[in-house]
């Protein structure tokens, strides 16, 4: 315990590393499952090193693999005021039928309205506490657009929304590698990362080798927010839309060991275990002090330090033996973040 009584896991610096930039992945493998692989084992206390097409020969026997099945959408869109000025918008998630909160760079007031093409324009309605705005959209008529509306519209105008440390501008082939193989429902501005590592064939293979089971949580911009507070149980954790099928109820309501595929899928269940909701919106904050209670395994990649994600790793390893892993991960020259390496956890 430090001198003024806080223990070290619920300090968000307790969370910080350095990260060599060149280990920041701005391309994925090639093929996606060449990635390099790190399993923990934590009964054995163990730690090896492979390659991610290996992962099935390390996946404990008998247990059931639960995977999130969202897409991203082309979520980020480049317009101008109508009035003037050029603006860059970033949907965050879905409010309701017509509402949105979004991320505006430039500066916006509630009544601006934007402009991305004749068939495409905005209004700001809402401007939040934390930055962030409420709007919807119309089309050439002026009529309200609905998500499903909003889509096409997207698809002909929008950018992949890569995470800001690429530093880079998309490119045709991102949307196509920025997308999980099974993605299937959209609503995500940022994807699964772990999930990205499989091919179809890879994942055809798991299928047959273990019984698996979806989720949808829409992964929103806040996944990159770090922790700003000095003590972690302070940070405003985020929300998410989710929903869970009867299958994938039924699955976690049994006593199967269960693999989660990624940190997406882990809070969604956790969340359903402690609050038996199959739908609605997802904000719970994994730590040492607040640990899983029904997921066993984790299948997952390397997170931004004081991350939210760091610290749901840490829920599983202990403080300890995060840092001791992302340690070895660098000495290891391993890739970090969206496009990078992953590590499983058994």
């Amino acid at each position: 315990m430090p001198e003024n009584g806080t223990p070290d896991t619920l300090k968000t610096d307790s969370y910080d590393y350095r990260l060599p930039p060149e280990l920041i992945a701005t391309e994925p493998a090639s093929p996606k499952d060449s990635s390099r692989l790190m399993v923990i084992d934590r009964a054995a206390g163990t730690v090896t090193h492979t390659v991610f097409s290996e992962i099935l020969s390390h996946i404990p026997k008998g247990c059931a693999i639960v995977y999130n099945d969202t897409k991203v959408i082309k979520a980020r869109l480049f317009g101008r005021k109508e009035s003037g000025g050029k603006i860059e918008l970033l949907i965050n998630r879905q409010l309701d039928a017509v509402r949105y909160s979004v991320l505006i760079r430039g500066k916006v007031k509630p009544g601006t309205k934007l402009v991305f093409d004749e068939r495409l324009r905005a209004e700001v309605l809402e401007r939040c506490q934390d930055g962030s705005r409420i709007v919807h959209f119309t089309d050439e008529s002026g009529g309200i657009l609905t998500f499903e509306a909003l889509l096409h519209h997207l698809e002909r105008l929008g950018h992949v929304p890569l995470p800001p440390y690429m530093q880079r501008e998309e490119r045709e082939e991102d949307a196509e590698l920025y997308q999980p193989v099974f993605a299937k429902h959209e609503g995500a501005v940022a994807a699964p990362t772990a999930s990205l590592h499989f091919t179809e064939p890879l994942f055809a293979a798991m299928k047959e080798r273990f019984d698996t089971s979806a989720i949808t949580l829409h992964v929103g911009a806040g996944t990159f927010k770090p922790v700003e507070a000095d003590i972690i149980t302070e940070h405003p954790m985020h929300s998410e839309i989710y929903e869970i099928p009867p299958q994938t109820r039924e699955l976690i309501d049994s006593e199967r060991k269960i693999l989660a595929l990624g940190t997406t899928v882990t809070r969604t269940v956790e969340y359903y275990v402690r609050t038996k909701k199959p739908f609605g919106e997802c904000n719970l904050f994994l730590h040492p002090g607040n640990p899983p209670r029904r997921i066993d395994h984790l299948l997952t990649n390397f997170h931004l330090p004081k991350s939210t994600l760091i610290m749901l790793v840490a829920s599983f390893l202990g403080l300890e033996m995060t840092m001791k892993v992302y340690n070895i991960a660098i000495e290891e020259r391993y890739r970090f973040y969206s496009y990078g390496d992953a590590m499983l956890i058994i």
